[in-house]
């Protein structure tokens, strides 16, 4: 490999959410593998943009360009066969709080907004702390494998004006085929929806599966989507908030615009600018390597699992670099395992049942560190049931 993976950088006292031990309640030598934040440094590509813009010295406000609507352009052509135009975009400070206006903006107050639980918890959040009403299209769970329960997501549809997609769904790690986004929105087309697109990890997809944007599969879901996209997860790039929406219908992209203004957001700043150019510009080939790196650490925890600790099985991941480990078979509660990992262990995992109804039971484990790192939380995970 032409980038090295493989090396640890200490991340204490970095003022990293990640590592900070003390608020959370955790033992100070814990190691952390909770939050989706990799322990990889981004692209040297990205790095050396941002040394370049450094050395300018000067950082006032900033907006994107053409060119940067161009690189982002080319990426979505070429790796999803999706292409955008320039007056579908809207950048924003991140994904979360564009899932916020976006709600706001589109549905009003105690109007239902389904969620297919467990999902990545501020999509609850988002719904709840706007005053909407919870609907929740529960995810099927048998052999191992998660799906839809299509017949329960319309009947729970009818009862929305929003429906909020996780693709590919964290924590799960289901990569959903055509058929299924095909299904989900015809349903949702039949009822009037409109349809939230998080796919924020779409880039993050393990050989044999293949990611399809939402609304580029037909026209008519493009009329209904807002589709959520950013540089953060896939370059490791959280701390330099930014994302791309894209929103064909001028209606639907005027509305999110407005309440977006309203709640006094502004532009991401220059340094999020330039990392998301550099990386989607550069940036390919440090993916790719990437990726393959973490298709060794999934093969290595199925191992270690499989051969070392087998009452915890691996929900084999199709996209994301977060494992989701189903701990059910050690019967015993949710929160006492957490206890248990964490305090005996030493071992920082985020428990499942933050992620809503059918997460109790489960752990996420975010695997995208170096080898070593894994190796030793593994080694930790055993330590804890001898």
């Amino acid at each position: 490999m032409g980038f090295d993976f493989d090396r640890a950088v200490d991340r204490r006292d970095t003022r990293s959410i990640k590592y900070d031990h003390a608020a959370h309640g955790m033992p100070g030598d814990a190691i952390p593998m909770w939050v989706a934040d990799m322990d990889f440094q981004a692209p040297p590509c990205v790095v050396a943009a941002m040394e370049e813009r450094l050395r300018h010295g000067i950082f006032g406000y900033s907006k994107v360009d053409d060119r940067y609507f161009g690189v982002l352009k080319e990426w979505y052509g070429r790796r999803f066969g999706w292409n955008v135009e320039r007056e579908w975009l809207t950048v924003t400070q991140g994904v979360v709080n564009a899932i916020y206006v976006a709600v706001r903006a589109l549905t009003g107050p105690g109007d239902g907004v389904t969620i297919q639980q467990p999902v990545y918890y501020p999509f609850a959040s988002a719904i709840r702390d706007t005053g909407r009403q919870l609907v929740v299209n529960e995810l099927l769970y048998s052999g191992g494998r998660y799906s839809i329960d299509f017949d329960d997501f319309e009947r729970k549809v009818r009862q929305s004006r929003m429906f909020i997609l996780c693709s590919p769904h964290n924590p799960v790690g289901r990569v959903w085929t055509r058929g299924e986004l095909e299904r989900m929105g015809e349903i949702c087309l039949r009822h009037g929806v409109t349809v939230v697109s998080d796919e924020i990890h779409q880039d993050f997809v393990f050989p044999g599966h293949r990611h399809h944007v939402f609304s580029g599969l037909d026209p008519r879901f493009a009329d209904i989507a807002v589709t959520c996209t950013a540089p953060s997860k896939t370059f490791n790039l959280a701390g330099l908030p930014l994302s791309n929406i894209f929103i064909k219908d001028r209606g639907l992209g005027e509305r999110f615009l407005r309440e977006y203004k309203n709640c006094g957001l502004g532009q991401p700043g220059i340094m999020s600018i330039i990392a998301c150019q550099a990386a989607y510009e550069s940036g390919g080939e440090w993916l790719g390597e990437l990726l393959e790196y973490l298709g060794g650490n999934v093969s290595l925890l199925r191992g270690f699992l499989r051969e070392r600790i087998p009452e915890i099985r691996l929900v084999e991941p199709e996209g994301t670099y977060l494992a989701w480990l189903d701990c059910t078979r050690l019967g015993l509660p949710a929160r006492e395992l957490d206890g248990l990992i964490a305090q005996k262990g030493k071992l920082w995992l985020s428990v499942g049942d933050i992620f809503g109804q059918g997460g109790e039971g489960f752990f996420r484990m975010n695997v995208a560190c170096p080898r070593s790192v894994l190796r030793e939380g593994l080694a930790r995970l055993e330590a804890t049931f001898l």
